[in-house]
This record gives C-alpha cells, sequence and structure tokens, in this order.
C-alpha cells in the first residue's frame, strides 16, 4: 500500500487528488491532506441548501463537490484530513466505516484519549464529534475518506454551514445536530498537528504489511491538476449538479437524508433529481433513469420500484421510505 502525505493546500486539487488515486492508481492507497478554508459537500446533496451564502463570500471560502456520499463538512487547516483506497472481492461488503477508522483510533487511544466509533460514521470524543466519514464504491474498489477535527475555528464551522431542514422532516423524534470537539483539547500532552499526522502514518505503516512512502511524480500531478481544472474548479460540478424542480420533497431515513426533487409534465416525471447525505452502492444516476417518464403514480411506482428495489442503489433506504419521499 502507497501511504502519501499530500502537501497541496488547495481543496480543489486535493477532492482531484482522492478521485486520482482512486480511479487511476491500481495499488491501495493511504494519505494524510489539509485544505485551505473550504465546505465540502457531499455528492448528492444540493449545495446551496447546505452553506451560508453569505458568509462564505464574505469569507471567501471555497466550495467543492466531492466524489462520496454523505453529509457537508468545513475543512481549514486545524482539520486533518485522511484517504484509503482499497481493491476487494465483494462489492457489497466494501463500505465498512469501522475498518477505516479504526487505525485512527488505534492513534487516539495511544496517545491516552478516550475517542469510539458511534452512530453511522462519526468518530467521538466525550459525547462530541470530531470526525465525519464517508465512502464511494465502484465496482470491488472503495475510496474511505474522513475529517480530523484537531484545532480547527468553531466559529468558522457553525457560520459557514446551514443546517438543511429537511433533515429534521420525519415522524421520528427529532435530532438535534452533534456537539463538536477539538482532537487538541483532549491531549494529555501538546501535540502539533503535524507531529499527530506523522504518529498516524508511523502507525498504518506498521499495521498494513508492504505499506511504504510514496511522493507523487510529476506525471501524478499533471493528472491530477487536469482533473481539478475540468471538473472540481468548475460551478457546473459544484453547483449545477443543484438544479430546482417543480416538485420538492424530503425525509429523514436510517440511510441518512433524502431529498426528491422532480419536474412532472402531464402526469409524467419528466426530469428528477435525487440528493441527500446518504450512501450509494450504484451509481444515483441509474436510479433516476428508472424513474424517469414513469407516471406520478403510486401503485405504478411502486410496481417500478418492486422490480428495481431502491436499497440496490442506496444504502440502507428501503423502497418504501423512497416512495414516502415520492409522494
Amino acid at each position: 500500500m502507497r501511504c502519501i502525505i499530500h502537501k497541496s493546500t488547495d481543496p480543489y486539487f486535493n477532492i482531484a487528488t482522492d478521485e486520482y488515486i482512486f480511479r487511476h492508481i491500481k495499488e491501495d492507497c493511504f494519505m494524510l491532506w489539509q485544505n485551505d478554508n473550504a465546505i465540502i459537500v457531499g455528492k448528492h446533496q444540493n449545495t446551496l441548501s447546505e452553506i451560508n451564502v453569505e458568509y462564505v463570500e464574505q469569507k471567501g471560502i471555497h466550495v467543492v463537490r466531492r466524489l462520496s456520499g454523505g453529509g457537508a463538512v468545513y475543512h481549514d487547516m486545524g482539520n486533518l484530513n485522511f484517504s484509503f483506497t482499497h481493491t476487494g472481492v465483494d462489492a457489497t461488503k466494501m463500505v465498512d466505516f469501522r475498518k477505516y477508522t479504526t487505525p485512527i483510533l488505534e492513534v487516539l487511544q495511544s496517545l491516552g484519549v478516550k475517542a469510539s466509533f458511534e452512530g453511522r460514521n462519526d468518530l467521538m470524543i466525550e459525547g462530541k464529534k470530531f470526525s465525519g466519514n464517508a465512502e464511494h464504491v465502484i465496482g470491488n474498489k472503495v475510496l474511505h475518506h474522513g475529517t480530523l477535527l484537531f484545532s480547527s475555528k468553531m466559529p468558522d464551522i457553525s457560520g459557514a454551514l446551514k443546517i438543511n431542514p429537511l433533515k429534521y422532516k420525519d415522524k421520528a423524534v427529532k435530532s438535534i445536530p452533534k456537539r463538536v470537539t477539538n482532537i487538541s483539547e483532549h491531549l494529555p500532552t501538546p501535540l502539533s498537528i503535524d507531529a499527530f499526522r506523522d504518529r498516524i502514518l508511523e502507525h498504518v505503516l506498521q499495521q498494513f504489511p508492504g505499506a511504504y512512502h510514496y511522493e507523487f511524480s510529476e506525471t501524478d500531478l499533471a493528472a491530477i491538476q487536469k482533473i481539478r481544472d475540468e471538473k472540481y474548479a468548475t460551478w457546473e460540478w459544484n453547483y449545477g449538479n443543484s438544479p430546482k424542480y417543480d416538485y420538492q420533497q424530503g425525509i429523514r431515513t436510517t440511510g441518512g437524508t433524502l431529498e426528491v426533487h422532480m419536474n412532472v409534465v402531464a402526469g409524467v416525471i419528466k426530469e428528477i433529481k435525487i440528493l441527500g447525505d446518504f450512501f450509494n452502492l450504484r451509481p444515483v444516476e441509474d436510479l433516476e433513469a428508472v424513474l424517469v417518464n414513469q407516471p406520478h403514480n403510486y401503485q405504478q411506482l411502486q410496481q417500478t420500484l418492486s422490480e428495481h428495489p431502491v436499497d440496490h442503489y442506496l444504502k440502507d433506504i428501503s423502497s418504501k421510505d423512497f416512495l414516502e419521499a415520492l409522494f
């Protein structure tokens, strides 16, 4: 496994790097990296509903849509990010948040920090969140990446992110946003973020047989720059994937928030966009294609989804839940 300390702090370049190691390097990779001020939006989210636009513009905060699902997160130089890529055999078992966060927990516990895995994909210290994680699967390969709040500026986090009201539209007890904390506040012995990064790298090198240091070549960097410029630095990718439709509905499910936007003409679905902080097992676009030109009729859509079960596309979201969002 290649182990990389990525020195760039350009959010567009770094998210492009995640895609590069996932799509273009066959060997498994582990990477540690930091972003300058940025909001990183989940692949399926409506960008404008996740950010405080005025605050983001005033502060010059970058907004980048990533390759994976999940929710929006704020990055600054007090935040350390990590990425794993891994090629396996069974795609249905590739999404495993505990597996890829275990090395992080082991390092923190060795430093005397009582950290634990909780919920869908969070790492917590004393009931406060310090790490969110997301994964993306294509075929038999997975990209896992996570944030580690080390010494982030908390007012910037709360100011930059907007609470999406759709996350609280459900029939169950209303959720309360998790409180967050910095790792540095819980260390018995002070440590710099660079020293913390190096401790993680050393641990991963020891725990994974055959792991070794790797530095990107000029060819690697040129390829990453191309992905950055043509995709991640464009309005079309970061905002253009969040169109408005005539019909909008959102619910909260066990698999995350689910938001459906549709253009229905003469009772027929002509356009549909599925958004949210869920994780996908197959491309969401494939599920959208199934529904285009279908009548906006409960019984007929129920029949269609019995033939194309939603949980084959969206992790932990049932066809019943999805139908609720459609009506």
